[in-house]
């Protein structure tokens, strides 16, 4: 595996569990609620902002992923989309790269 593939997947990881660590932590302090934890994303305007600015990013990468997955058949790369809108775009974004790079038999 080439040295640039070990990035993204310790980006992805990354991405996963750091994220994970802060999102466990308001949980444990506010309770397992859902909908309160999208009502603190618009608290205000800054956390707004990064809701948009994350959502957006989400959308982009998933029409590139599909746009990309239709032409070289990597079905194995949608994975990265469930990823994106379950644990985050730092996550998934880093796991597609992850993807994308493996060598095409």
């Amino acid at each position: 595996m080439s040295p640039m593939r070990w990035v993204y997947l310790a980006l992805a990881i990354w991405g996963a569990v750091h994220p994970m660590y802060w999102f466990v932590s308001w949980f444990m302090e506010n309770g397992w609620s859902l909908g309160a934890m999208i009502d603190a994303w618009y608290v205000n305007d800054a956390t707004t902002g990064l809701t948009w600015d994350l959502t957006i990013a989400a959308v982009s990468l998933t029409v590139w992923i599909v746009a990309e997955v239709a032409v070289r058949r990597n079905w194995s790369a949608l994975i990265a989309i469930p990823a994106t809108y379950c644990i985050g775009v730092s996550c998934g974004l880093p796991l597609y790269l992850f993807l994308r790079s493996r060598p095409i038999v």
